[in-house]
């Protein structure tokens, strides 16, 4: 997670919000490209390689959710 960049930390939030790509972009005001490029920077940078038994979407927003000792439990966002 210390690798992540602060715009790669905002893109991952709206992840774990269950946002989709164009969600995010809008949101954002950034390209769905955009968007695309930040989040496989994010499943690199996170070690989440292309595996058929989970969701890389899932599992980083699993690993950010974690990271948040300000969010209360059962409540993401």
């Amino acid at each position: 997670m210390a690798e992540l960049t602060q715009r790669e930390l905002e893109i991952l939030s709206e992840i774990a919000q269950g946002k989709s790509n164009m969600a995010i972009a809008e949101h954002l005001v950034l390209t769905k490209r955009a968007v695309e490029k930040h989040i496989n920077a994010i499943f690199l940078k996170l070690g989440l390689s292309e595996a058929e038994d989970f969701s890389r979407r899932v599992k980083a927003a699993l690993i950010y959710l974690s990271q948040q000792p300000d969010l209360p439990a059962g409540q993401p966002w």
